[in-house]
């Protein structure tokens, strides 16, 4: 199926049988009724925020032809943040979760608050998808789906509309803290920005307990040569 968004962009949308909306239909005939995808993006960054999203689509509404969003230009995921969201009747919620928080709690533990917080933002749902292993904590009952943003919509949404959001952050963050290539690599342990952090140092906005940030504040003792 096809259709339009602003702009006159064309968009495809995914049919009524297609294997991506498998799961949320068999979650609506099990009498759930509505069904609510979340993912998360920036576990792995040594910099920045981790951003989870939750987005859920109305039973029977047409939706872009979504995929999971490390699999899309930069381009291809800004057209389909913009048709997610003109969907009627969408509900969309982001939450991150800070630094300081990550260096406090741990990653995981973060990147759990974020999708706890981005799926109490959305009291509608009674059914929620989520990418990975099982979250505890959640608002209603969940459903934990190994790679699920190349099964579900929902969640495949999700790491649209996080992706999105984090990169737009890293790119405004990068005019802050010039330097570390955060518009580019978007906090993540290139090179350049391993490089950059030897040079420039470390800022705010690192996550001081991952390894690489936390061994240019505290180098570790050289080594002894043994021979």
């Amino acid at each position: 199926m096809a259709g339009h968004v602003q702009g006159g962009v064309k968009v495809d949308f995914l049919a009524a049988g297609d294997e991506l909306l498998a799961l949320e239909q068999a979650k609506y005939q099990a009498g759930f009724r509505f069904v609510v995808g979340i993912d998360e993006v920036g576990r792995g960054p040594l910099a920045g925020p981790v951003v989870a999203a939750a987005v859920g689509f109305p039973q029977g509404a047409k939706i872009p032809h979504v995929n999971d969003s490390k699999q899309l230009s930069e381009e291809k995921r800004l057209l389909l943040d913009a048709a997610i969201r003109a969907v009627p009747g969408v509900k969309i919620a982001i939450a991150e979760v800070s630094v300081e928080e990550i260096d406090q709690i741990n990653i995981l533990r973060a990147t759990h608050l974020a999708m706890r917080k981005a799926a109490g933002e959305i009291p509608e749902a009674d059914c929620l998808l989520v990418d990975g292993l099982p979250v505890p904590g959640l608002p209603c009952e969940s459903f934990a789906v190994v790679k699920g943003d190349a099964k579900s919509a929902s969640i495949a949404a999700a790491s649209i509309v996080a992706k999105v959001y984090r990169d737009n952050l890293m790119v405004e963050l990068d005019k802050l803290y010039p330097g570390y290539g955060l518009a580019e690599n978007k906090g993540y342990g290139t090179a350049a920005h391993l490089a950059a952090l030897r040079q420039l140092g470390v800022t705010p906005i690192h996550r001081k307990s991952f390894a690489p940030v936390r061994d240019i504040l505290d180098p570790p003792p050289e080594q002894m040569e043994l021979f």
